[in-house]
């Protein structure tokens, strides 16, 4: 029987099974929400139909309120919103779920991307042993960021997982009761979480869904690919940032990362332990069974009764289980031995450590830390520092900190944020004696401008009695100036003598991070992405100059606007010019969850990062160069998108616009995750300090997301007006990464939806500066389907059209909902005496319907 097309595959699977248990689901007898499930596809039709006729938000729910409310008061109608809310977060619980228990059915497991692909492609080619030599010099990194876009509780968790067995497994008596259980659970958090919690819903993922993940790829890699040896190379490794991101959340303190840290540990212990036991049931032979116990009974005494304290070495638990692999083959006819080799790779790979805990702080919090430590050198000790170094040119000096050594004690300063920040530098340092050298072993400096930032901080650590420290300084440019001067500030590094001496003893690997969200903030979609490109092949060419391996870490978040959408596709395309040693890429928020959230999406994910390494590298070696004159065109389209989202980055009516029309503000009002919305304290709204996920979120709420498509069209216009077209046109069909670029873009046109503001245009104080988007939108729209040759948005992806359709239709109630709260807040707000107590009402529906819009849209933070 032939196998049937994806979208055929979806609409089977994840469509009707969506549409016959939401039927259960809105027909369930709660008795606290009488009959909003019957009154809940009724307001649909009604937002559905009061849009085409092109009615405001407030229309459409006045309209329904008088059809089907009869007399209903304010009160009566806000109650009714708040149950509306609630219900239809459940809605999108439900389709998460129907679509992660379809994952394998719609997506073809062992098709394009997967390992078996790889495998086959490679004996086709005859490429077999170029393959082999890659692989064992080629990691992917996955890093777990704190950017809470979609943290349930943990009891709701629990209910989504069991929810997709169910729904797996076709058990309709059990689906019925979870779906019980969702509608009587609290969604809302009481209380935000701290950092260590937020550490805690990640490492979740890491036990149920990475380890295993993990392990079972190399395993396979291992056994058909390198013929039954052992990949020496930890060619999959995990990152982390909650408990160790201090950029801009006062939360984290030096306590917190090693807790943090300890939780990693005793987290991969447990795993270890499991799977000892689980070892303990089969190898029960002689000769091998002691052993076993051996490691059962210290790995169970460092799990649970340690207190910091471990009972075996990572040495000699490889040792051991080395050991007993032997015995088995030499004994045993290697029985079991498949199980025993399984633990083997996933200690290869995690170590004690699990994951790495990266620390990351911004380079101006530095600059205040390093002249806080000069000042009190200068009082206390004047052989470090000289007496006029605030004096002192930049290149003077870079000279003085190149040569520093000391022993700070971090107690002797008052500043708490200089007390922390030498404290988090000696963490890395306890956190490796427990966890290994890759437990921590990553300093990233966020807004890194320049060479100095770096050397600072090198210094820090060389002020805190660490001579050769064992840590990678890695600075992060984001924006646009600073990813255009990276490559001269990494050559100022590279030719430092000091600097030097410590790229040797790392290898000679410099890991250097490009920040895709803050840059898209800070410059536009095409001239972020194409700066970034620009950035990564400068830096290559002048890391291989002086013989340093570069590594490039991605901050992706998930939507295109911050770098998200078809990432394999940009890591595919990206051909000899840029350095392809490892893939290092955040995963946050939603992307976590929807992409790496079940084994067979983690999977299905983690090959096709692995897949665009091998294609860039191995299939495609060589390919994918652009031309001098492709690179000039896009050049251009960079430019030209640059000065349309400049232009309208500094109208007068920007920051009012998101201030007052969007859900911007809303962002610091809920408990979802444990840092602030933006980096400074002050009341005043400063671009500059506005984090990317609340900026890129509230364009998300709106319906508009500007970030991903603002100056797209202008900028194809330009050569459609030059009677150029065929020069876009060529480097769209040539060019794998423009058309990637592009394909993202088309994604955020496509979750967009005018009509819902269109009410906008007619407000006497926004309404031109609404026309302006919503004039760009359809100019990028037109263009976009005119180079890409369709009539529709993401015709290529018909499945994943499909599930964003699906997905704007459950929310776009809760979208009503949300703009008519704004649209009362602010008339409330106009009246003489207005009511200080319905407008918290008010506010409160704008904040609760936050959720529902964000986790519906998967990536849209």
């Amino acid at each position: 029987m032939y196998t049937l097309p994806k979208i055929e595959r979806f609409n089977q699977d994840v469509l009707s099974k969506y549409h016959i248990y939401n039927s259960v689901f809105i027909t369930l007898p709660f008795d606290s929400i009488d009959n909003t499930g019957v009154l809940l596809p009724l307001f649909t039709d009604v937002c559905d139909t009061g849009f085409k006729k092109q009615e405001t938000p407030k229309e459409i729910v006045n309209f329904f309120a008088k059809r089907y409310l009869h007399n209903a008061s304010e009160t009566d109608k806000i109650d009714l919103m708040f149950r509306f809310i609630q219900y239809i977060e459940r809605q999108i619980v439900l389709f998460d779920a129907i679509e992660d228990a379809a994952f394998p059915a719609v997506n073809n497991m062992e098709g394009r991307g997967s390992l078996r692909d790889i495998k086959e492609k490679s004996e086709a080619k005859d490429k077999e042993e170029e393959l082999i030599e890659f692989l064992e010099n080629f990691n992917v990194r996955t890093v777990l960021t704190a950017h809470p876009t979609q943290f349930y509780p943990g009891a709701v968790l629990g209910i989504i997982n069991d929810l997709t067995d169910a729904i797996r497994k076709n058990n309709l008596l059990e689906i019925k009761q979870l779906l019980a259980q969702l509608g009587k659970t609290p969604f809302i958090q009481n209380e935000k979480p701290n950092p260590f919690d937020e550490a805690v819903s990640l490492i979740w993922y890491l036990e149920n869904v990475f380890y295993e993940t993990s392990g079972e790829m190399v395993q396979y890699l291992q056994k058909n690919i390198f013929h039954g040896k052992s990949i020496n190379n930890p060619l999959i490794q995990l990152g982390f940032w909650p408990g160790g991101d201090r950029d801009g959340n006062p939360f984290v303190t030096t306590e917190i990362t090693l807790k943090v840290a300890e939780r990693l540990r005793t987290s991969i212990l447990k795993c270890y332990y499991i799977e000892i036991r689980n070892l303990k049931r089969k190898l029960t032979f002689s000769g091998v069974d002691i052993l076993v116990s051996e490691l059962e009974y210290k790995l169970y005494r460092s799990v649970f009764y340690s207190k910091g304290e471990i009972f075996i070495t990572l040495n000699e638990f490889k040792s051991q289980l080395n050991k007993i692999k032997q015995i088995i083959i030499d004994q045993h006819q290697s029985l079991y031995l498949d199980e025993v080799d399984a633990l083997l790779v996933k200690v290869n790979l995690f170590g004690f450590h699990f994951a790495s805990l990266d620390i990351r702080q911004n380079s101006k919090i530095h600059d205040a830390v390093f002249n806080d430590v000069v000042k009190y050198y200068l009082n206390y000790d004047s052989s470090v520092f000289p007496e006029n170094y605030f004096q002192l040119t930049e290149e003077e000096k870079f000279a003085v900190v190149s040569g520093i050594s000391g022993n700070l004690d971090a107690k002797v300063f008052d500043n708490e944020m200089t007390r922390s920040t030498i404290e988090s530098i000696q963490a890395i340092k306890t956190i490796q004696e427990k966890n290994g050298e890759f437990g921590a072993n990553r300093y990233i400096i966020s807004n890194n401008e320049s060479a100095l930032n770096v050397m600072e901080t090198f210094a820090l650590f060389k002020l805190s009695n660490w001579e050769n420290p064992s840590v990678d300084i890695v600075p992060l440019f984001e924006s646009v100036d600073d990813l255009q001067n990276a490559h001269a500030i990494m050559e100022k590094l590279y030719t430092n003598p000091a600097y030097a001496v410590h790229l040797k003893n790392r290898n000679n690997k410099q890991t250097i991070m490009l920040g895709f969200s803050d840059g898209t903030k800070d410059g536009g979609y095409l001239m972020a992405n194409w700066s970034i490109y620009r950035a990564k092949e400068e830096l290559t060419q002048i890391s291989r100059k002086y013989g340093i391996k570069a590594i490039f870490f991605d901050g992706r978040g998930g939507p295109p606007a911050r770098g998200g959408g078809k990432t394999h596709k940009f890591y595919a395309s990206l051909g000899p010019n840029i350095e392809n040693n490892e893939i290092q890429v955040t995963v946050q928020g939603q992307t976590i969850s929807s992409n790496f959230g079940t084994l067979d999406s983690c999977r299905y994910n983690l090959e096709n990062l692995l897949s665009a390494g091998v294609t860039n590298q191995v299939f495609n070696k060589g390919q994918n160069v652009l031309t001098t004159d492709e690179k000039d065109i896009l050049d251009q389209l960079a430019e030209t998108g640059y000065e349309k989202y400049l232009s309208f980055k500094n109208h007068p009516k920007f920051i009012p616009y998101l201030e007052q029309m969007s859900t911007l503000k809303y962002y610091a009002k809920t408990n979802i995750g444990s840092r602030p919305s933006k980096r400074s304290k002050s009341e005043q709204l400063d671009f500059a300090d506005l984090r990317a996920i609340p900026f890129v979120g509230s364009w998300s709420q709106l319906k508009q997301n500007v970030p991903g498509f603002f100056g797209v069209g202008t900028a194809l216009k330009h050569f459609e007006d030059n009677n150029q077209w065929d020069k876009v046109q060529s480097v769209y069909d040539n060019s794998l990464f423009f058309k990637t670029l592009l394909e993202n873009s088309m994604m955020s046109l496509a979750k967009s939806f005018f009509p819902l503001t269109a009410y906008m245009k007619k407000d006497p104080e926004f309404g031109e500066f609404w026309q302006i988007i919503y004039d760009e939108f359809l100019e990028t729209k037109r263009l976009l389907l005119k180079i890409a040759g369709h009539k529709t948005l993401m015709e290529n992806y018909p499945d994943g059209k499909a599930s964003i359709d699906i997905r704007e239709h459950i929310v776009l109630p809760l979208l009503t909902i949300q703009q008519y709260a704004l649209l009362r807040i602010n008339e409330i707000n106009k009246e003489e005496k207005p009511d200080v107590e319905l407008i918290k009402v008010y506010e409160k529906i704008v904040t609760r319907s936050l959720f529902g819009n964000t986790n519906a849209s998967r990536n849209s933070a």
